[in-house]
């Protein structure tokens, strides 16, 4: 159960950086957008509707990523965070459906309830 806790970490991590590359991307576009409209009055919407949606994308990326580097060490506030990233996941279809499924059944499972009790008992 120990490795599939490792693919949970590592794919949590994979989902929240292509969120966060999904913002840069998103920013990219709205920026390079507003500066090569020369419109002054869209300018300031472009920018700020491009950092409103990049930023919430941030927000919800940066829990996968730190749950994810939390798993990879064990850690049980970080099974508590992924889970409820999971549950999140659910509604993000094909992949974070799939991804929220395999991270609860393997989260939720007693082995590694208890592989993570062991760690917190030996810290």
């Amino acid at each position: 159960m120990k490795q599939h806790i490792t693919v949970v970490g590592i794919l949590n991590i994979i989902m929240g950086a292509l969120g966060i590359l999904g913002a840069i991307v998103i920013i990219t576009v709205f920026l390079g957008s507003a500066i090569l409209s020369g419109d002054q009055e869209a300018f300031p919407i472009l920018v700020i509707v491009g950092t409103v949606i990049a930023g919430f994308l941030v927000i919800i990326s940066a829990p996968s990523i730190i749950g994810g580097v939390g798993l990879l060490r064990m850690k049980e506030w970080a099974r508590i965070v992924v889970l409820v990233v999971s549950f999140l996941n659910l509604l993000n279809i094909p992949f974070g459906t799939a991804l929220g499924i395999y991270s609860i059944w393997v989260l939720l499972s007693s082995e590694s309830i208890e592989l993570f009790n062991q760690e917190r008992t030996k810290t």
